[in-house]
């Protein structure tokens, strides 16, 4: 089926759709930006591109799906574990997405979300303040 087709039968009910004050959102797997569109969408397009951070909390892991095994739900998705410094992985993903073809309208979305979700990962520093006399 197509992804028209597809987008046309999900695009005003489904299970991952949320309408709050005035915004249509998603919280589908794979959709980068967390907005209800066609473009963004990670259910109906064969490339779906998706940024988590990883189960122990260091580093991301890069989604993307696997255009042959649509029929086996457990085989339709790559997942790569990219741990190393944030330059090398940030780097790692545009070229993977620019060089290779795979879905160059979402490189910057996915930049992006890699950066926060790695920012977010750092700890926390204390600014040096003064001390407070007693």
């Amino acid at each position: 089926m197509s992804a028209d087709l597809q987008w046309m039968i999900i695009r005003k009910n489904n299970s991952f759709l949320i309408k709050r004050n005035g915004l249509w959102l998603s919280k589908e797997p794979n959709n980068l930006k967390g907005r209800h569109s066609f473009r963004f969408n990670g259910l109906i397009h064969k490339k779906t591109v998706g940024i988590e951070p990883c189960k122990d909390g260091k580093g991301i892991v890069f989604v993307t799906r696997k255009t042959k095994k649509g029929r086996h739900p457990s085989a339709t998705f790559n997942r790569v574990d990219m741990k190393k410094d944030p330059r090398r992985t940030l780097t790692a993903i545009r070229k993977t997405l620019s060089k290779t073809r795979y879905r160059r309208d979402l490189k910057m979305a996915a930049m992006r979300k890699a950066s926060a979700v790695i920012r977010s990962q750092r700890p926390l520093v204390k600014k040096a303040g003064r001390k407070k006399k007693e």
